[in-house]
């Protein structure tokens, strides 16, 4: 996986989860919490979720051939989007059934210093996890805002494992709440109103990704700054006289597709076009670096506000 993909904020999350995950199960056992369940099934979800963000980043891998001429980037987005939208909807439901029956029938907790002192120590698992995962964000954010980082990012582990992380942590403050009013109280029922509270945030964050990585599958082109890099790069010459229309797309999140075609002096020779197409190519992937690939066509410019085509313009009937 590329650096961008971030493996070392999503091994950290998966080693954190996995154990929280074995932990909370072990103080539901005891306890007999709600909550803990939820909360169980909030890691077992979430170091799933890395597992597939892994195994998504080493298909993207794959050479590309004929069946897949552009590649198999895109595999990184449809893991992603199964994460977002299975894993963290499953978590979710289960969490909101979980509660209810809690309401419906509920029970005293035993034990209760178990699950409290396990959240503890979770939150702090939690947030070395999540302190990871932001000094790996940081170092390709810029000057983005986080929500501008969790929309624009091409990449889409981390801004996966960040909300992860995030809902992680609101999700134990949930528990937190939950099972610390019951010990208060001597009353289930917060209990089982935090695992309702657990569950409906692991549905939000589930849309929001889902949203996020659904936008990725159907095709993003670059972002304005880049798009103005490569306008920049393509006219910093004299090779071409102007940009007719250019159109971009990420065939992954390291690969981006640029196609454009530009205007030429009406008078230049081919070898002189397929030069200064070479050029221009080299600007560009100089200028954003994943542009790996360009597709240039050369045109002669015809000012639409013209009465009369130019004497050295060819028309070809029907193409007008």
């Amino acid at each position: 996986m590329s650096a961008s993909g971030g493996t070392k904020a999503i091994i950290a999350a998966f080693l954190a989860n996995l154990g929280i995950a074995i932990t909370k199960l072990i103080a539901w056992a005891v306890s007999g919490s709600a909550s803990m369940l939820a909360e169980a099934v909030h890691s077992f979800a979430d170091s799933g979720n890395q597992v597939l963000l892994i195994f998504g980043g080493r298909k993207a891998r794959k050479v590309a051939d004929k069946e897949h001429p552009f590649g198999y980037g895109r595999e990184r987005y449809v893991y992603a989007f199964i994460v977002s939208i299975i894993l963290f909807s499953v978590g979710g439901v289960f969490s909101i059934y979980e509660g209810v029956e809690k309401l419906q029938h509920p029970h005293e907790l035993t034990n209760i210093w178990v699950p409290i002192a396990v959240l503890v120590i979770a939150i702090l698992l939690e947030s070395f996890s999540l302190r990871t995962a932001v000094k790996e964000s940081n170092q390709i954010r810029g000057r983005q805002s986080w929500i501008q980082f969790v929309r624009r990012a091409k990449a889409p582990e981390l801004p996966v494992v960040l909300l992860e992380d995030v809902a992680a942590l609101i999700g134990l403050v949930f528990a937190l709440f939950g099972v610390g009013l019951t010990a208060i109280t001597h009353n289930p029922v917060f209990d089982a109103v935090g695992t309702l509270m657990i569950g409906t945030l692991l549905v939000v964050v589930a849309i929001v990704l889902g949203i996020e990585t659904k936008s990725l599958l159907v095709g993003e082109g670059a972002g304005e700054d880049d798009v103005q890099k490569i306008e920049q790069a393509i006219l910093a010459g004299p090779e071409a006289e102007r940009i007719i229309h250019m159109k971009t797309l990420y065939l992954g999140p390291d690969e981006l597709l640029v196609a454009a075609k530009l205007g030429f002096a009406s008078d230049q020779k081919l070898l002189e076009v397929a030069a200064a197409t070479n050029v221009i190519e080299q600007r560009i992937r100089h200028a954003v670096p994943a542009a790996r690939v360009i597709y240039v066509e050369p045109d002669v410019y015809v000012d639409p506000n013209q009465t009369t085509p130019p004497t050295d313009a060819i028309v070809i009937k029907g193409l007008e």
